[in-house]
């Protein structure tokens, strides 16, 4: 299996909508919406979307935000989506992206990367990372 690690490209829409629907447990995914925030995440200078390709295509991707805060004294880097379809999962995927994630943060000039999980923390624990808060959340629309 040859993997490629790259950045996601406008023609990486389809696949991963696909892979996004089976990571969302939330909220269900439409088009419409996906459509109009994939090229808002590709076109912000803040965000970094990487996805892992084999020949037959995308089997993973990382979502990461970074932005200032008065917390860390700087920037920080928020993961906000990994997710890796299961036939490739404990095969070094994650956490390659993880790293990418990791090198791209360090350019950028973060003081940490962080995430919230709920399903993986094994995986995050395994690859270095430390248990550091309790995640609340609110939703604001009752539609998704």
């Amino acid at each position: 299996m040859r993997l490629n690690y790259r950045n996601a490209i406008s023609k990486d829409e389809e696949e991963l909508f696909d892979l996004s629907a089976k990571l969302s447990t939330s909220f269900k995914l439409n088009k419409t919406d996906f459509k109009r925030t994939f090229l808002n995440v590709l076109s912000n200078k803040d965000a970094d979307l990487l996805v892992a390709e084999i020949e037959t295509g995308i089997i993973a991707y990382v979502l990461a935000f970074h932005h200032s805060t008065f917390y860390a004294n700087g920037l920080i880097s928020w993961v906000e989506e990994l997710f890796v379809l299961e036939d490739y999962r404990g095969k070094s995927v994650g956490k390659n992206l993880m790293v990418l994630i990791e090198e791209k943060a360090v350019q950028r000039g973060s003081k940490l990367v962080a995430l919230a999980t709920r399903r993986a923390s094994d995986f995050y624990k395994a690859i270095g990372y430390d248990e550091s808060a309790v995640y609340f959340k609110k939703s604001l629309s009752k539609a998704d």
